[in-house]
């Protein structure tokens, strides 16, 4: 081989090395791109979400697991009957997000715990109503009546609220979302705070001749509408402490598969399923950004450590 043809074939061998080189930074490259940008559906991590839910048995998750199928988003769904556990399971990353709760329960979360858990969409409110057995109005409430209320924070607060649109009780101030007893200033019942789980059963059994009673738990204890003697108005923005959120930890807020989560649960048919479940009490909140859920969550977090 004489030494032009050897050079030519050196020359030629260098640049396919080149070439080979080139192809496979671009291929990195462009994994890169994708897995920073959340994923694609041949990504298994991130095509997969692991919702953490009190009940996931209910026939909406169904439902929410076919549409974002068609998004190419498997979705997991394990159930957990503690609040707690919910938040530890995200905060920990055992969890991707969960959806269980109101901002008020999220903000003593967080302020308790350390924890670092933002709501990245509103899903609904929900109702806590005043149940009766014995009157039909309110004002049929005679003076000194029982009415029994949940005892946890959370619910406490706002049921005291509650007493006060109705006319039952007057708080310091005017009350907060962190009301208690001790802020009742006048009262014409008497105020029975029991385990949340009691308080249809303080209203059977006689205890109590009125109760404020969560959907859950009205529901499970058979609670009709038509027992009902006074509703929150749900468009009422003080009730926003109360909006039910999906919730994911701080550093996750910005993750894509959050917005396709949300289109899905607030798609006709997932709302449907869930309105049928309330029996008709909720209100969606869709039009909550997530920002503005975390300016609420924020200002409660402050509002709790103010009184620490």
């Amino acid at each position: 081989m004489n030494e032009s043809r050897a050079k030519k074939k050196l020359l030629s061998v260098l640049g396919a090395l080149a070439a080979g080189a080139l192809t496979l930074s671009m291929a990195a490259c462009s994994g890169a791109t994708e897995s920073a940008a959340g994923g694609t559906a041949d990504d298994s991590e991130n095509s997969t979400i692991v919702i953490g839910a009190d009940d996931g048995t209910e026939a909406h998750w169904a439902i929410l697991k076919d549409k974002l199928a068609e998004e190419g988003i498997e979705l997991e769904v394990r159930t957990i009957n503690d609040g707690v556990q919910l938040n530890q399971g995200v905060q920990d990353g055992e969890l991707d997000v969960n959806l269980f709760q109101h901002l008020i329960f999220l903000s003593q979360f967080n302020v308790n715990n350390g924890g670092t858990l933002v709501p990245v969409g509103a899903t609904a409110v929900y109702p806590l109503a005043i149940y009766s057995e014995e009157y039909t109005a309110v004002e049929d409430l005679p003076e000194g009546a029982t009415v029994a209320v949940p005892n946890n924070p959370t619910n406490l607060a706002r049921a005291l609220l509650n007493l006060q649109r109705a006319g039952l009780v007057e708080l310091k101030d005017g009350g907060s979302s962190l009301s208690t007893p001790d802020d009742i200033v006048s009262s014409s019942v008497e105020v029975l705070p029991v385990d949340a789980n009691q308080t249809v059963t303080a209203l059977k059994d006689g205890s109590a001749q009125a109760a404020i009673v969560n959907n859950t738990q009205a529901q499970k204890g058979g609670l009709g509408d038509d027992l009902i003697i006074f509703k929150e108005d749900l468009d009422d923005p003080e009730l926003a402490p109360y909006i039910n959120a999906f919730v994911v930890r701080e550093d996750q807020k910005d993750d894509p598969r959050w917005a396709a989560l949300l289109e899905a649960y607030h798609s006709t048919e997932v709302e449907a399923s869930v309105t049928e479940l309330n029996q008709g009490n909720l209100q969606f909140k869709a039009d909550w950004s997530a920002e503005d859920l975390q300016a609420e969550l924020a200002d409660l977090e402050d509002q709790l450590r103010a009184t620490q």
